[in-house]
């Protein structure tokens, strides 16, 4: 549960604290945790007032089981549990690896997708290949708005408070809602930037920041966490501009093998991205808890007692 080679920073136990103690401070937080010698599977959830859920919000892009997707090992996480469980969103092995331990401890429930994940694998020649292969009026609209240098762009991979000032400005007047947590944002910014991993991108016009993206490198992957643009500068397309800055600048620089750009169907994300991929939400409960029934009956019992395991996705 640390960074490494092959880390997310959402199966990363500083992650983990980071949550539960700038958002989720009033919850009772924890590790349900199974070993078997040397083989370990580790559930993160939280306790609610509807019961158990994933230790994770909207700034996962996924939550899920970690070490061991052992059978034996999930189904005595399950075993240990007594009140109903939901997690969201997950990805489709280890949905299909916990469903099956849940209902192999007899509980009912359900698997549905829920959202869809935008990625792209690094084609063979990099770059050169992704951008040639991108649609003709983003290309466009690159070359024009570029070549009169209205715009300047910058990547910052180390923490800044007068950068991260610009990027706060500029999410304030963009389309965006409300930042939920940022102090919980400010110090994943500042954990990732004294770790080497962040690329924060700002995209100034006159000397004022109108564009600002918020990028991490781990795991051989570019995970875009953020990114919003001043609706004042539209015009300018700096949020295009610094978009394409980014994606050059994680393949030749960076040199990384996936851009992982988190949950949402959002139609801009399909010009810039190469696949998708499904996310799940799980909900099970003990049929044995009295309290369980006026949910599994609000859920279709029948629906769910029926219904077969999705079959899993093909691999990459």
């Amino acid at each position: 549960m640390a960074r490494s080679d092959a880390s997310a920073p959402f199966d990363r136990l500083d992650w983990f604290t980071l949550l539960a103690d700038e958002c989720f401070p009033a919850d009772r937080c924890f590790l349900a945790v199974a070993r078997d010698e040397d083989r370990i599977a580790v559930l993160p959830l939280r306790q609610t007032a509807w019961g158990l859920e994933q230790l994770g919000n909207w700034y996962n892009f996924f939550v899920r089981p970690l070490g061991s997707l052992d059978a034996d090992l999930l189904g005595a996480i399950i075993a240990s549990l007594t009140q109903p469980v939901r997690l969201a969103p997950m990805p489709e092995a280890e949905a299909i690896a916990l469903a099956r331990a849940f209902r192999g401890q007899g509980w009912w429930g359900a698997i549905d997708e829920n959202d869809i994940n935008h990625f792209m694998d690094i084609p063979e020649n990099g770059y050169e290949d992704w951008w040639a292969s991108r649609p003709g009026a983003l290309r466009e609209t690159v070359r024009r708005k570029g070549r009169g240098g209205a715009v300047v762009l910058t990547i910052a991979t180390a923490f800044s408070d007068v950068d991260w000032a610009d990027y706060e400005t500029v999410y304030a007047r963009s389309w965006k809602p409300g930042e939920g947590s940022p102090a919980f944002l400010r110090r994943f910014a500042q954990a990732e930037g004294a770790a080497g991993a962040l690329r924060l991108g700002l995209a100034r016009a006159d000397g004022v920041a109108v564009a600002a993206q918020f990028w991490t490198i781990e795991g051989k992957t570019a995970w875009i966490h953020k990114l919003a643009h001043d609706e004042r500068a539209k015009a300018l397309s700096a949020g295009t501009l610094l978009s394409h800055a980014l994606f050059r600048h994680v393949m030749t620089v960076d040199g990384v093998a996936r851009i992982d750009f988190g949950t949402g169907d959002d139609r801009y994300k399909r010009d810039w991205m190469t696949a998708s991929r499904p996310r799940y939400r799980l909900e099970y409960h003990r049929p044995s808890h009295h309290r369980s029934w006026p949910r599994l009956a609000r859920m279709g019992l029948a629906r769910m007692v029926r219904r077969p395991l999705v079959s899993p996705a093909p691999a990459g």
